[in-house]
């Protein structure tokens, strides 16, 4: 007979995360995204406009911990108004590009958030306006490109491109990194980042963003050498802006809504940075 006593216990995962539970989310989000942008554009924008939403309130906690405020309610609106609305207009006639919907949307949010922090007085005016203001200039103002991207021509092709360069990068980066990796590049920040580690992920992302130009995008080959660069290096950014506002903060997650995972905002911090750098290059090699 197996006594409670004698029943050995679950052995967790050496990165200390509930393994099977990490892959089923895993694995569901996938498939909401991939899904998404493949067969239901719109499924694609709800799934990835929750999730911004989710990093505010993950990044509103983080900046509270160091005694900032923000304005999270107007912030959290024009978040979903500026994605969802960004991607309707480049649909549809609003009289409007999307562009300037998707500025005007943010500032408005702006505006709002001063607005909101007015009734609480002078004391900490400034800090808490500071606060608003990155929350703002980090999540929606970076996150809105992804309609932009959705809505250009051949929009879904351009987004997996983009999206698949940024993973080839994580992935190359980590592997190369624990395999070659001797040099430390940021070790106050990321300890476990290397320099071997970063040549890695921008030679591999410049490889993919090569391929998908020739074979998917249908342009040049150096245009995608450069889009796998730039994606690399842009996306290391966003890994060291992210770890830098733990640090401060002092936690290790951003969050747990994503169990198995941490928080949103830990598995976007690469992909919000490189969203924008990638739609400037693919915008001015392909057009709108």
């Amino acid at each position: 007979m197996t006594t409670a006593a004698s029943t050995p216990l679950p052995t967790p995962s050496p990165a200390g995360r509930n393994l099977p539970v990490a892959l089923a989310v895993g694995v569901l989000a996938f498939v909401a995204v991939a899904g998404g942008l493949l067969f239901i554009p719109w499924l694609f924008i709800a799934v990835i406009g929750v999730a911004l939403c989710l990093a505010v309130v993950e990044l509103d906690r983080a900046l509270q911990r160091k005694g900032m405020h923000a304005s999270a309610i107007p912030i959290l609106v024009g978040t979903g108004v500026s994605f969802v609305g960004g991607y309707a207009v480049s649909l549809f006639e609003f009289g409007l590009t999307p562009v300037e919907f998707v500025m005007v949307c943010v500032a408005a949010t702006m505006l709002a958030s001063l607005v909101a922090r007015l009734s609480k007085g002078p004391e900490g005016f400034m800090r808490d306006a500071a606060a608003s203001g990155f929350i703002i200039a980090y999540i929606p103002l970076m996150g809105v490109f992804v309609p932009l991207l959705l809505g250009a021509d051949n929009g879904p092709v351009r987004l997996a491109v983009l999206i698949s360069c940024v993973v080839v990068s994580d992935v190359s980066a980590y592997a190369v990194g624990s395999q070659l990796g001797r040099h430390k590049m940021a070790p106050l920040i990321s300890p476990s980042k290397t320099w071997e580690g970063l040549m890695g992920s921008v030679l591999f992302a410049g490889i993919a963003g090569m391929l998908s130009a020739i074979f998917l995008l249908g342009t040049l080959w150096w245009v995608g050498l450069v889009l796998g660069f730039a994606l690399a290096l842009a996306g290391t950014l966003g890994d060291l802006v992210e770890s830098l506002i733990k640090r401060d903060a002092g936690i290790k997650d951003m969050s747990n809504f994503l169990p198995g995972h941490g928080g949103v905002m830990d598995r976007l911090d690469s992909m919000l940075v490189a969203v924008p750098v990638g739609w400037l290059i693919l915008h001015l090699a392909l057009g709108a």
